[in-house]
């Protein structure tokens, strides 16, 4: 069974999401900032991180820039998840380290597409 960790502050985007996740069989680590979701995946080892990159305490940017630089989380494929859709958002997405993106509101199959794509290549 995989892990995803979700890191997401907004309970109703939490909750639909890790809903969905369970449902399709992973196994989800929820984080509500981008400090937790540093420390969640140095303690769980996930197979994957879906990241907002608007949080509260470390937002998403600097978080998935400080665990790509960690030795033992480089490895995990990140996807973005924002509400913004700008090209430039795209771009710092995949600056900071980010191996995808994806805008909010979630269309949920093209995720799932992007999440079982990476979690094929393990």
């Amino acid at each position: 069974m995989y892990k995803i960790l979700l890191v997401e502050d907004n309970e109703m985007n939490r909750d639909m999401l890790s809903r969905r996740l369970l449902r399709k069989g992973y196994q989800v680590v929820i984080a509500v900032d981008g400090q937790q979701g540093i420390d969640s995946a140095k303690s769980e080892c996930p197979d994957l991180i879906l990241m907002d990159m608007s949080l509260p305490v470390l937002d998403g940017w600097d978080a998935t820039r400080q665990l790509k630089e960690l030795q033992e989380t480089k490895h995990i494929p990140v996807i973005a998840l924002t509400a913004h859709a700008m090209s430039s958002d795209r771009d710092k997405a995949f600056e900071v380290g980010c191996d995808d993106f994806d805008t909010k509101p979630v269309e949920w199959e093209r995720l799932l597409g992007k999440i079982q794509g990476y979690l094929k290549e393990l």
